[in-house]
C-alpha cells in the first residue's frame, strides 16, 4: 500500500482536532483523476468542511492545485501531466490537504499558461464566492455597492469584479489596509472599528448606496445602516437577519455558469487583469499554524500551503 503525508482527522467524524499524518493514497474511481498536490488554499471553513459520510483517517480541505497522475477511464478531457485547479466538494474519501487527492473530472478546470500553482490554489473557493456574490448583487454599470469586510481573500477579488462591471465601489477594512483597497479600486474606504463609519459612508452617498455584499460574519445587518431603501444586501457568510426599510436580503447561491466565468477570471489572474492577493505561503507542514491564522480572520488576501 502506497502512502501520502497529509493534515487531518485520524480518527472520530465529532472530532476537530487535527494532526500530521501518514495514510493511505487515494484510490480513483473511472470518473476521478488522482492530483499530486502542489499547492493548497486554506479557508476558515476547512477544519469543519467533511461530508457526514466522511472515511477516517480523512484530510480536510477542499481547493488547491497541482498536476495529474492518473485518470479514470471515463475521463476524456485531461491526460496525465495536465496541471489543474479545483474546489473537490467534500468527497468521502478526503480532501486537498495531502500528498495526492482524488477528484472528479466535472470538478477541474486546467491551469491556464502563465498561473502559478500558489496563485492557483488561492482561486477556486474565494473566486466562485466572489463571482456568485456580483451575481447575486444585480446591479448595473454606474450603481454603487459597500463591500464589508472586504480586505481578505473574497473580498479583495470582489472589489476588482465590482470595478470591472462598472460599480462604484464602497468598503471596509481596518485601518492599514485603506491605501491597499483603494488600489484595488475603491472608491471610498472606511475602518469597520470607527464608530463613525456609516456616516463616513453616508457623506459619500447621501441616500444610500444601491447594494451591499457582507462577506465577513455580522456584517449583514449592519450594512443596512448604508444600503437605500428598496436596495439588497447579499450575504457570503450566510448570516440571516431581519430587514427594514423594504431592503431585501438574500445568501449567494451557487450557478451552473459560475464554474465557466471561474475559467475565465483564472485567464484574468494570469494575463495580469485580475490581482489573486496571496498574503503568505506557509510549507505543508505549518498548515495547522496557518489555519490558525485564518479562523482569526487576520489574514490579508488569501493563505496558500505549498507542498515540498
Amino acid at each position: 500500500m502506497k502512502m501520502m503525508k497529509a493534515i487531518g482527522i485520524l480518527h472520530e467524524a465529532q472530532s476537530n482536532d487535527l494532526t500530521l499524518m501518514d495514510i493511505a493514497i487515494p484510490t480513483i474511481n473511472k470518473n476521478e483523476v488522482l492530483v499530486h498536490m502542489q499547492a493548497i488554499g486554506v479557508g476558515s471553513h476547512d477544519r469543519w468542511f467533511r461530508p457526514s459520510n466522511a472515511k477516517y483517517p480523512y484530510p480536510i480541505g477542499i481547493e488547491g492545485a497541482g498536476t495529474i497522475v492518473e485518470i479514470g477511464e471515463n475521463v476524456k478531457n485531461y491526460i496525465i501531466g495536465d496541471q489543474v485547479l479545483f474546489i473537490n466538494n467534500m468527497q468521502p474519501k478526503g480532501g486537498t490537504w495531502a500528498n495526492f487527492s482524488a477528484i472528479s473530472e466535472d470538478a477541474l478546470i486546467s491551469m491556464p499558461n502563465g498561473l502559478s500553482f500558489i496563485d492557483a490554489a488561492a482561486l477556486p473557493v474565494a473566486g466562485k464566492a466572489a463571482l456568485e456574490g456580483i451575481k447575486a448583487l444585480g446591479l448595473q454599470a454606474g450603481d454603487t455597492v459597500f463591500i464589508a469586510g472586504a480586505s481578505g481573500a473574497i473580498g479583495t477579488l470582489a472589489i476588482q469584479l465590482a470595478v470591472a462591471d462598472g460599480y462604484r465601489v464602497a468598503s471596509s477594512a481596518s485601518e492599514k489596509n485603506h491605501a491597499y483597497m483603494l488600489s484595488l479600486g475603491a472608491e471610498k474606504v472606511v475602518d469597520y472599528v470607527d464608530e463613525t463609519w456609516a456616516e463616513q459612508v453616508r457623506l459619500w452617498m447621501p441616500d444610500g448606496v444601491d447594494a451591499a455584499l457582507a462577506i465577513q460574519p455580522g456584517t449583514g445587518v449592519t450594512s443596512m445602516k448604508i444600503v437605500k431603501d428598496g436596495g439588497k444586501v447579499i450575504t457570503i457568510s450566510g448570516d440571516q437577519f431581519e430587514t427594514e426599510r423594504q431592503i431585501t436580503a438574500e445568501q449567494i447561491t451557487h450557478h451552473p455558469e459560475i464554474q465557466r466565468k471561474l475559467i475565465t477570471l483564472a485567464t484574468e489572474v494570469a494575463d495580469g487583469h485580475i490581482r489573486i492577493i496571496v498574503e503568505q505561503v506557509y510549507p505543508f507542514e505549518q498548515g495547522l499554524e496557518a489555519l490558525k491564522k485564518v479562523e482569526a480572520r487576520h489574514a490579508q488576501g488569501k493563505i496558500v500551503l505549498k507542498m515540498e
